[in-house]
């Protein structure tokens, strides 16, 4: 799949000298890249009411491309970042290039949801393998201090610009083809891999000699996070004592005790448990999944008010969701001194209480929906929430962590974050579709039907606030407390 040409690694320069147009070009490689798997996170929301009518599906079933993308990047996190360990960081970033290229092709060619549902967990997975991947290179390829803090700071801001992107173009795109929002990153990525055939440096892995890549626990646990989705979404068509909506919970619960089983057996597990008691790790991750998953619930109700019910076109639909993506972008670059000055337990305590506030009062807003009084407002206090918290949150997770445990723990962090959105989500599409209500309902049963769903998504919010408090609760400080908070969230 890859170029047999393997280039020199890229010697870090002195922290005084310019950077070579080598070195600018390997941070253009990885901060597109970046940016492209930041904004399918958000491409395919606005395209949902089109999808549904074209391929004749139901918001439960549309939901998988929100969800499929977040259980392949979840669900084979730690799977990724063992394969990138032993094959190394030059094939397996350039092989996920060129399937991330591909599943956006056939996706956008997919005449039905189960194929591309696949192509979305296709996505998700290699997202999680050039996500991760792209930090380590630059973490080798740039000298330490400010040349790399600049190189971090780039990959931030297209990370951050990620969703705001996604939007729009899904918005723009979706007017002519919901197909298009699925198919423009391939000529992109595409780009990307040819200029990453001769600029992404080669690093040999630390531990040869593992060669555990953990096949049966990964696939156990991705299988675990469909079954739960699917079960969720299954209950409003079959109800609680269908083996097609309970009997795919039980089904999720004993793989996940497979898991447990596997990795602690194994002398080389994916999972390493004693992380996992740490606080701050949990707190952080939680508090993660609560505030994306809340944020990405409301969007989706919205995404259904808006244009399945009120009519909206896409493209105005996106920028109605501005006010919320955009203060990220906005504020990325200087998230670490906010952190470093006002602690992250205060940011993510304050950045869980604003979007909860929002929640609550898009929860009360009348129908049909007045923007400027209830929609905006909501919106911009959702975005501020982010803005507080999201980098305090990454920093958090592992600042009383040894350095030796840090990358095992952002990847549980992440893994958490996403299944948080997939549960969200599916809870939210079954919400809806219980709820729905008849063709000529009025008003006033229109709106009542999307206030369970609304309801679910300010009590995720409520619980990342409740999450958020317990950290603000004085605590003796360990040897490793804050060592990361500049460098985490940079």
């Amino acid at each position: 799949m890859t170029s047999s040409f393997v280039p020199p690694p890229i010697a870090p320069a002195p922290a005084h000298a310019r950077w070579s147009p080598r070195m600018w070009g390997l941070l253009v490689v990885l901060a597109g890249n970046m940016l492209i798997d930041a904004l399918e996170v958000s491409v395919a929301l606005v395209a949902l009411p089109a999808i549904g009518t074209d391929l004749g599906a139901q918001l439960t079933t549309t939901q998988w491309t929100i969800t499929g993308f977040a259980v392949g990047f979840g669900g084979l996190m730690l799977f990724g970042a063992r394969a990138v360990a032993l094959l190394g960081r030059r094939r397996v970033y350039l092989a996920a290039l060129l399937g991330f290229a591909a599943a956006s092709v056939v996706g956008a060619l997919a005449g039905d949801l189960a194929l591309l549902t696949a192509t979305r967990v296709v996505k998700g997975f290699c997202a999680a393998l050039t996500a991760p991947t792209g930090l380590a290179i630059i973490a080798t390829a740039f000298p330490e201090g400010p040349p790399r803090h600049r190189a971090l700071s780039v990959y931030t801001l297209f990370g951050a610009g990620g969703f705001t992107t996604g939007l729009l173009l899904s918005g723009w795109l979706t007017g002519v083809s919901w197909r298009l929002t699925f198919a423009f990153p391939a000529p992109a990525v595409l780009v990307l891999f040819v200029l990453g055939l001769r600029l992404i440096p080669d690093a040999t892995t630390a531990d040869v000699k593992r060669r555990r890549y953990g096949f049966l626990s990964a696939a156990a646990f991705l299988a675990a996070l469909l079954a739960v989705v699917q079960g969720i979404t299954s209950v409003p068509a079959h109800g609680w004592t269908d083996l097609r909506s309970t009997g795919l919970l039980v089904l999720a619960v004993a793989l996940l005790g497979v898991v447990t089983v596997l990795e602690r057996a194994a002398p080389e597990p994916l999972v390493r448990f004693a992380v996992l008691r740490n606080g701050a790790l949990m707190r952080s991750a939680l508090g993660a999944a609560c505030l994306n998953g809340s944020y990405l619930g409301l969007l989706f109700v919205a995404v259904h008010q808006l244009q399945s019910l009120a009519g909206w076109s896409a493209l105005r639909t996106a920028a109605a969701f501005l006010p919320a993506a955009a203060p990220l972008l906005v504020t990325a670059l200087y998230s670490g001194r906010i952190v470093a000055r006002f602690g992250a337990p205060r940011l993510i305590a304050a950045g869980a209480l604003l979007p909860f506030a929002g929640y609550l009062l898009y929860l009360r807003a009348p129908w049909p929906p007045a923007y400027a009084t209830g929609i905006l407002p909501a919106m911009l206090l959702v975005g501020a929430g982010f803005v507080l918290s999201f980098a305090a949150l990454n920093s958090q997770a592992t600042s009383q962590l040894p350095p030796a445990e840090r990358g095992a723990a952002g990847g549980l962090y992440q893994t958490g974050v996403q299944t948080g959105a997939a549960l969200s989500v599916a809870v939210v599409a079954a919400l809806l579709t219980a709820w729905a209500p008849e063709a000529d309902a009025a008003p006033e049963r229109i709106a009542a039907a999307c206030r369970p769903a609304l309801t679910a998504v300010a009590a995720i919010g409520g619980l990342g606030l409740l999450t958020a408090c317990t950290g603000l609760r004085p605590r003796r400080a360990g040897p490793h407390s804050g060592s990361t908070i500049t460098r985490s969230s940079r």
